[in-house]
């Protein structure tokens, strides 16, 4: 069996237990369009592949894809597509999926990022994190944890916390406490097409320096008076600003 390679994030989950958990919060049904990022040995692809007729898993060490390729599919379909995730089309073939994995440390954070980027062809997505990842994916305003992840997914999915995953139910072990967490594309959007680019802005300057106020962060883009007219208090911390605050300075600037 192959061994896990770091330069790749690879942490393969062992725990039988879990992976019933896991199985069972996904719920799959035969019919769905389920796609697996970072299968590694299978752990978690097997009990999938059964569940679904065709299961697509996106990987990128090509010595785990010939393993892979050997497992037991049945009357099953196991699609491989051997690439980097973040270069992944969602979108290209148009097919809705559900989406899960067990993501990499090193690139979870850009990947979720690409994701939003394709959220209109994914039905949900289910994915093991690091905890503190997820802490802050689900975070509330006012949190510690409450940043750019935070606003950005939020501002398009539901954001569920489901449990934790200690590290001893991995093979080799991280040095973290991993979460599992569900997101679901919101029914109805909170920003218009036309809003995002300066919303994903705002957002990005705002959190750029956590512990400065409003007006120190977004200067180059407002002032201190025009935040106050907007009835924002340019003295806040950007911890503090929901999302339909981060909303009202984007449709600002774009005037």
């Amino acid at each position: 069996m192959q061994r896990p390679r770091k330069r790749f994030g690879q942490n393969f989950l062992v725990d039988a237990n879990t992976i019933h958990d896991l199985v069972k919060a996904i719920d799959p049904k035969a019919g769905d369009a389920l796609l697996e990022i970072g299968p590694g040995r299978g752990a978690l692809t097997q009990p999938l592949l059964h569940k679904v007729r065709r299961l697509e898993v996106v990987e990128i060490d090509r010595d785990l894809i010939q393993h892979l390729q050997k497992l037991d599919a049945g009357e099953h379909q196991l699609l491989v597509h051997q690439c980097d995730v973040l270069q992944f089309d969602f979108s290209a073939d148009g097919i809705h999926r559900r989406v899960v994995g067990n993501l990499p440390y090193n690139i979870s954070t850009p990947l979720l990022f690409h994701l939003l980027d394709h959220l209109e062809y994914i039905q949900d997505m289910h994915f093991m994190l690091q905890k503190e990842v997820v802490d802050r994916m689900c975070a509330s305003v006012g949190d510690r944890a409450w940043g750019r992840l935070s606003v950005m997914l939020q501002s398009k999915c539901e954001t569920q916390k489901l449990f934790e995953i200690s590290a001893d139910k991995f093979s080799p072990a991280p040095k973290v406490t991993s979460g599992f967490v569900r997101l679901k594309p919101l029914q109805a959007a909170r920003l218009t097409p036309t809003l995002e680019a300066d919303f994903a802005r705002v957002v990005k300057t705002a959190f750029a320096h956590p512990r400065k106020t409003l007006a120190n962060n977004l200067k180059s883009m407002l002032d201190s008076a025009a935040l106050a007219n907007l009835g924002i208090d340019p003295a806040m911390r950007p911890q503090q600003l929901d999302i339909d605050a981060f909303r009202t300075i984007a449709r600002a600037i774009g005037k």
